[in-house]
């Protein structure tokens, strides 16, 4: 099937000619009011990201398009320490929404959990009760706010049996979400061979976790949390640094160095950064949040296109109708400079011919948006409507002249 490309600056109410006549194409979702004249500095480059001094790895990502701002050795294999509860998290929040465990379930505090991450270890505890159980929320928050080791593995047996059962359901939905360079040993994040991921993977998992299970991530936010006599601060320091930081979580062991994920949302812009192997609490703070401003102050975030609005609406030989309407089966969104909305093109990739039949949600063409020639987003262009075919004389027509015209 040959492609033709077209090409047109997106404004709204714009308009494409090809063909044999014109095909009207929607333009961008949001299109902002007029602009002042643009600013010196929109010419200038964007200046490099504020990387951290020392560190393993990181990486900043724009929450909506998951588009990949700037980073460093974000696909090494790195130790994710208490980052990992992340997982356990969104495994407990998966297993809740599958109906498999429930919010007011009882978990144990077993005599397991208890030794192996419990007040007498060298880890971060919640501090429940040996022995007793508590409400499977309550535990849960106790892991999320306070980091507890012991909160953690007690969830794991509850939810899985043990701590080997569960790490095999922390791989099959990483694995789902999309992390393909991670392997769990633990629900904890306590130091153990074979327990990696990446940078990027985690941001991809704090992406997912946020989407999916929004009630869930909330409990990040919470700056502390009291198991019996024991009231302990959540140990992300941006939460009392900057309104916009609402996650996610920290970690560290002598082998992972200091690490944090965080996630910040500024009007309708969210980012995620994470910053593995840093010297100190208040370093990956000081870091994470030196990546978010430079994030936010250098990039924003654009729904171009709604889903299931039409595009452009082809010529279709043979069919009952003469024309398909054509358009994005889900919201394109796309990440670019601050001050180059305006520059946005877009070029169609749409077949020379379409012959009926037309299936509804086949997939037509393709739509892709650059910016000083550099392609920033793309999505599949797909019929928003089926086309049956037309009858037999129609056809016979079609043929001659499909015949004559090529």
């Amino acid at each position: 099937m040959r492609l033709r490309s077209l090409s047109f600056v997106v404004l709204a109410s714009a308009s494409l000619a090809f063909a044999a006549g014109v095909v009207p194409v929607a333009g961008f979702a949001q299109t902002p009011a007029p602009a002042a004249p643009a600013a010196l500095s929109d010419s200038l480059p964007i200046p490099a990201a504020p990387a951290p001094q020392v560190s393993k790895a990181w990486i900043v990502m724009d929450y909506q398009t998951g588009q990949i701002l700037a980073g460093e050795n974000y696909d090494v294999q790195l130790e994710p320490a208490s980052i990992t509860k992340v997982m356990t998290s969104y495994v407990i929040a998966a297993e809740v929404a599958a109906g498999k465990i429930h919010r007011n379930d009882p978990v144990l505090m077993s005599e397991h959990a208890w030794r192996e991450g419990g007040a007498g270890t060298d880890g971060s505890y919640s501090g429940f009760e040996v022995n007793k159980t508590a409400p499977l929320e309550q535990m849960e928050i106790g892991m999320v706010v306070q980091s507890g080791n012991d909160a953690a593995i007690a969830l794991a047996e509850h939810a899985a049996g043990s701590e080997q059962a569960f790490a095999q359901l922390m791989n099959a939905y990483a694995k789902r979400i999309g992390m393909t360079r991670s392997h769990f040993v633990n629900p904890t994040g306590l130091h153990a061979d074979g327990h990696i991921t990446t940078a990027h993977d985690l941001a991809l998992l704090g992406r997912a976790m946020i989407h999916d299970f929004p009630d869930s991530y909330a409990y990040n936010k919470i700056k502390e949390f009291t198991v019996g006599p024991i009231t302990q601060p959540n140990r992300n320091l941006l939460l009392w640094r900057d309104p916009s930081v609402d996650g996610i979580k920290t970690g560290h062991t002598s082998n992972a160095g200091y690490c944090l994920m965080a996630s910040a949302k500024r009007g309708d812009q969210r980012l995620i950064t994470v910053v593995l192997g840093d010297t100190s609490e208040n370093a990956r703070a000081v870091d994470s949040l030196a990546l978010l401003n430079w994030g936010f102050r250098f990039y924003e975030t654009h729904r171009l296109y709604e889903a299931n609005r039409p595009l452009a609406t082809p010529k279709v030989w043979k069919g009952a109708d003469d024309l398909v309407r054509v358009g994005v089966a889900s919201p394109l969104l796309v990440t670019a400079q601050r001050g180059k909305y305006g520059q946005m093109k877009a070029t169609m990739d749409l077949p020379r011919s379409l012959v009926a039949p037309i299936a509804k949600g086949q997939r037509i063409g393709t739509v892709k948006v650059t910016v000083d020639g550099k392609v920033v987003a793309q999505a599949p262009l797909v019929a928003l409507a089926a086309v049956e075919e037309g009858g037999f004389f129609k056809r016979l027509w079609h043929d001659l002249l499909m015949w004559w015209e090529s």
